[in-house]
């Protein structure tokens, strides 16, 4: 339960822990080492918990700080959450990839024996592309993770014609979907990454909570004990014994753990190391009506966007009623000129006129995923300094599974070390 005020110490009494950042790296950590009878507290310096996974109503919209969705296979996930408790709202399977030609759908045909059509037509792949997908699908849903981890590692991209896909189809389908889920779009990320993302999605469905991503932080949060928790607590620095906040409060603490964003990780702690980061802009439009009756993401094979999709049609209570909220992705940074382009794009996309769609949000993160590149650690060690240890999704994978598995990583490391003392 997170909670505010002067006392940044639970119950007044110094923590054997302390965790900076409340988002779900942070919130596994502490939630870890509360389980093996440690005492913890959290400091968050915003007014939330969860870090880039946060929702805000805007004018009776949830806008999230930019577009992300649930995957319900992650093990870290079904570990720690009540997934019941999210009221989760699934993604139409597969994908709608809009060409020169007009809309194609891809998606599993045992499930969805309509899109035979278009998988028979050859429009979306042809007999050597649907035969590459099928041994695609059955080796990384099958195999254990372990196995998937140990390949020799090599850009997607590498991967993906190593599997026997056409160049035709990696342009058509590959190249846009993950250039959404990699945030980059030369198919530059790690295989090893590639195998373990598609194996998720195989396996699990993807999803929104009704009430918008930030739901999951705050599930994690709210089955901690009152006062764990502290917002509005910025950390100016560590010390020799703990740490000292922005209003010069002192918290002694035997370990410290960084759960912040990259940045502010290198700020408190300069010897650590982060990838680079991707960046990413969300434009949140509200139509008087869906353009789209579904929910479904939609992709581009000219990449104009990422991806974009009627989030109203995937959550209802995402928008007041009779109204609908189409979010849209691109890379970079927003800029001058480039909504206005992006209207043309939805235009031909939804088939529809979208130039008076109001502009209700535009959300830019700057430290959206790490990049991934080859050759790719799916695991760090935290441990960074005696008594001192940093986590994060740029410790492991770029990832919800990622985030928290390197929060649990922390927490075992931290356990192993204060027994040792």
């Amino acid at each position: 339960m997170a909670t505010e005020g002067d006392d940044v110490t639970a119950g007044g009494c110094s923590p054997d822990v302390v965790v900076i950042g409340a988002g779900v790296a942070g919130l596994a950590c502490a939630q870890d080492l509360l389980a093996a009878g440690v005492a913890v507290q959290v400091l968050e310096a915003s007014d939330g918990v969860g870090g880039r996974m946060r929702s805000d109503l805007v004018d009776g919209f949830v806008i999230d700080r930019g577009f992300q969705v649930f995957n319900t296979s992650y093990p870290q996930v079904r570990r720690r959450l009540a997934l019941s408790d999210l009221s989760l709202r699934p993604f139409t399977p597969g994908v709608l990839i809009h060409t020169g030609t007009g809309r194609r759908r891809l998606t599993d045909p045992v499930s969805h024996p309509s899109t035979l059509v278009d998988l028979l037509s050859g429009r979306v792949a042809g007999p050597r592309d649907l035969a590459a997908l099928g041994a695609l699908a059955a080796s990384d849903a099958l195999l254990p993770p372990r196995r998937l981890k140990r390949r020799s590692d090599r850009s997607t991209r590498a991967a993906l014609a190593r599997a026997g896909f056409t160049d035709a189809f990696v342009e058509r389908f590959f190249r846009p979907f993950l250039s959404g889920v990699f945030l980059e779009d030369r198919l530059e990320t790690s295989a090893r990454v590639f195998h373990l993302v598609w194996r998720s999605m195989l396996r699990g469905t993807l999803c929104l909570p009704a009430d918008g991503i930030g739901a999951v932080p705050r599930a994690l949060a709210a089955a901690l004990p009152e006062g764990v928790v502290r917002l509005d607590t910025p950390v100016a620095r560590l010390t020799d014994d703990g740490v000292e906040t922005a209003a010069r409060a002192t918290v002694p603490a035997r370990a410290v753990v960084v759960a912040t964003g990259p940045g502010a990780a290198v700020t408190l702690m300069p010897d650590v190391t982060v990838p680079a980061y991707r960046v990413v802009t969300t434009y949140y439009h509200a139509p008087a009506e869906a353009p789209l009756r579904e929910p479904t993401l939609l992709v581009d094979t000219r990449r104009r966007f990422l991806n974009t999709c009627v989030l109203s049609e995937v959550a209802a209570s995402c928008a007041p009623p009779g109204r609908a909220l189409v979010a849209t992705s691109v890379l970079g940074a927003d800029a001058e000129g480039r909504e206005r382009a992006l209207r043309e794009a939805l235009s031909e996309v939804y088939a529809t006129d979208a130039a008076r769609w109001p502009v209700l949000a535009v959300r830019t993160v700057p430290e959206a995923l790490p990049a991934m590149a080859v050759p790719q650690e799916l695991t760090r060690t935290t441990r960074v300094a005696p008594g001192r240890y940093v986590c994060g999704d740029h410790r492991a994978t770029g990832s919800v599974q990622g985030a928290m598995a390197s929060g649990a990583r922390a927490a075992r490391e931290v356990l192993r070390d204060l027994r040792r003392r």
